[in-house]
């Protein structure tokens, strides 16, 4: 055993001796002084290494305390799981289920085959049953999907006592107990703290100490608004309601970082110019990387030949000035750097909500004087640097750092405006990133190299 940040982790290399010497009492002590989360990496490892058979996986997941090894079963990659329920017995399965939040045993139904599905919500109970294929109704992308049903709820009326009395019978079976909710016919009233009724007195309605200014969302919210909500207002859990007000289900912390994780790694890849993946990256095979990776290459190639074209259209400059060629990379470069600077801080301040569309003009006037700056900055080196380190005159020069200070203002600008033009026609404006800012701007700054040069040069 060894300890990573306070906490004890046991590795394969100590987990394989205790098997084959059949130690299972101290394999079970081990476990017992790990994280759940330890656990399911632990045998995630086992299966990817193939260091276990299927057997002796199930053998070691038995070894594990009740509740210490339903915990890490939800904390396991789908895969592991699917390996663990084909292994389970009826009763063991059913167990699982009973230990699962109702939004940990949605989350996991949704990456299983149809046969294993239909296995787990056989040896369910009815009322868990039920919960989760209400949840499963909602579409993949809503607040409805991610919510949980365990949420304490109290009716108006109840004092403080009474409240209490309802969180030791089944307290131990929500999610979170921290923040409860007052109803009304179902309807959703206030919200109340669990701080606040430790502090108030026994007789005190429930009621009136609870919160009617309540922070909410409807069932069909999108699930990253939802996520965003939680953050801003630094809330523990999030009440859902229908379109009747009615409170059917919470959404808590744990469940927004997921999918702002999910989101974040959708982002990267678009903005990496690669479809989003499924799977991780290593469980994803060749062939799908491949394919997940192509199209946008695809595009982006055939996109390119309109540099080329820019190119070919002033071969009578270059064989009048060669020079003009060596600064084409620097232009090329800058105006792609630029760029993707300004998309990169549009694509994030949008998803953050800090910048919206109703700024179009705040974003341009502010980046185009940000590239005045940076442009005429950039200019004034190279033109100095042309002139007497490369002595290729005065109108070189002149030509260059114009040119510089045309591509960055256009950059700028092009970078800030396609992912607000993206979110306006409803496509992610992570799309507009690095690959296509550069893809476009390397066209648009050689145009305006060499309309400046045949300008200046008469090339």
């Amino acid at each position: 055993m060894h300890n990573e940040g306070g906490v004890s982790v046991m590795n394969i290399e100590e987990v394989m001796p205790l098997l084959q010497e059949k130690k299972l009492a101290a394999l079970r002590s081990n476990f017992e002084q790990m994280h759940p989360a330890d656990i399911a990496a632990l045998f995630s490892e086992l299966i990817e290494q193939r260091a276990v058979s299927d057997t002796s996986l199930i053998l070691i997941y038995r070894v594990i305390a009740k509740e210490t090894a339903a915990e890490a079963f939800t904390y396991m990659d789908p895969s592991v799981q699917e390996t663990l329920i084909n292994s389970f017995s009826d009763r063991e399965l059913s167990e699982v289920i009973d230990e699962l939040y109702i939004d940990d045993a949605v989350d996991m139904i949704e990456e299983m085959p149809a046969n294993v599905v239909s296995r787990i919500l056989k040896n369910a109970d009815s009322e868990t049953r039920s919960q989760i294929n209400n949840i499963l109704k909602y579409p993949e992308d809503s607040a409805g999907s991610i919510m949980t049903t365990e949420f304490v709820y109290f009716r108006k009326g109840k004092t403080i006592a009474e409240c209490f009395e309802r969180i030791r019978s089944v307290g131990i079976m929500k999610e979170t107990i921290y923040t409860c909710y007052v109803t009304d016919q179902r309807k959703l009233i206030g919200a109340v703290n669990l701080l606040e009724m430790i502090t108030a007195e026994p007789a005190t309605l429930i009621e009136d100490i609870a919160e009617s200014n309540i922070i909410t969302v409807n069932t069909l919210d999108d699930k990253e608004s939802v996520a965003k909500t939680l953050s801003k207002y630094d809330l523990h859990a999030i009440p859902v309601v229908d379109n009747e007000e009615r409170i059917v289900g919470i959404v808590t912390f744990d469940d927004a970082i997921d999918v702002i994780e999910e989101e974040n790694t959708e982002d990267f890849s678009k903005m990496a110019a690669v479809a989003p993946l499924d799977e991780s990256y290593f469980k994803t095979t060749v062939w799908h990387h491949a394919r997940s990776r192509l199209p946008w290459l695809l595009f982006l190639m055939l996109s390119a030949t309109l540099t080329g074209f820019v190119i070919s259209r002033y071969e009578t400059a270059f064989e009048k000035l060669a020079i003009l060629i060596a600064f084409m990379p620097m232009i090329m470069g800058t105006a792609g750097n630029s760029g993707s600077q300004s998309s990169t801080l549009i694509i994030r301040g949008m998803a953050v909500d800090e910048i919206h569309l109703r700024d179009f003009f705040k974003v341009l006037w502010k980046e185009f004087r940000v590239a005045l700056i940076c442009g005429a900055v950039l200019a004034v080196v190279n033109g100095l640097r042309i002139y007497y380190f490369e002595q290729a005159g005065l109108l070189v020069s002149l030509t260059v750092g114009l040119s510089i200070v045309g591509v960055v203002i256009l950059a700028k600008i092009v970078g800030s405006m396609l992912p607000m033009f993206a979110k306006k026609v409803h496509l992610d404006p992570a799309i507009m990133a690095t690959p296509m800012i550069s893809t476009i701007l390397d066209t648009c700054s050689l145009l305006l190299y060499f309309t400046l040069a045949t300008a200046i040069l008469h090339v």
